[in-house]
């Protein structure tokens, strides 16, 4: 089936904020006594701010009953350092045209909380582009669960099956297949060249290679 829509994640996709998300999570670990390698960081991309604080409390044996006060201060965090300081990826401001005056319909669907999603919008100018957002924050399971990416098609009125989402974290491409979606992978440059990414249908080095012919070979 020809995609008639494509939806896309947003955190390290379309905002460079992956970095900052980095910052807020480490500084807040580090109020534990406790910090991550860049690699741990990497490994845990994709996931929602409470099943990362989960994951890592359990890594590192700390008290559970800081997790609460822990993933509000890093999302309060997160926030304010992307709302500061983060900067639109490469054709993340190109892409939208291009793709309406193609006639796709167009949706979000990401892990971070709508009052995230609210911020980046504005800052990027996106939000005449985007007909419905999906955001995982209250599902019972976020990303690399398809859930969010099904809420997001249903709200578009569309089936899964028309829909290419762009991701990229591992996680989120999991969440596209499962979905039964088509993915485009953008890995950070330092992890194009891992082999995990052959799960995908293709991988672009970034939002500007997205043309006619990389639609047409879906």
């Amino acid at each position: 089936m020809k995609p008639t829509t494509v939806i896309f994640d947003m955190d390290g996709l379309l905002i460079d904020s992956e970095p900052l998300w980095e910052e807020a999570g480490k500084e807040t670990l580090a109020g534990f006594g406790v910090s991550l390698t860049d690699e741990q960081y990497h490994f845990s991309t994709g996931l929602r701010t409470k099943e990362w604080v989960d994951w890592w409390f359990t890594w590192f044996n700390i008290d559970k009953k800081h997790s609460l006060e822990a993933e509000l201060t890093i999302v309060q965090k997160a926030i304010e350092k992307i709302d500061t300081h983060g900067i639109a990826m490469p054709g993340a401001l190109e892409v939208f045209p291009f793709l309406k005056e193609k006639g796709y319909k167009i949706g979000l669907a990401t892990s971070s909380p709508l009052a995230l999603v609210k911020v980046v919008a504005e800052k990027l100018q996106i939000n005449p582009y985007l007909q419905a957002i999906a955001s995982a924050e209250e599902l019972k399971y976020g990303k690399p669960h398809p859930q969010v990416y099904l809420n997001c098609a249903e709200a578009l009125e569309v089936s899964p099956l028309e829909c290419v989402c762009l991701e990229d974290s591992f996680n989120g491409m999991i969440a596209v297949k499962a979905a039964r979606m088509k993915c485009i992978v953008i890995p950070a440059r330092h992890q194009q060249h891992q082999s995990r990414w052959d799960a995908a249908d293709i991988k672009l080095g970034s939002l500007l290679d997205l043309n006619d012919q990389v639609l047409d070979e879906l």
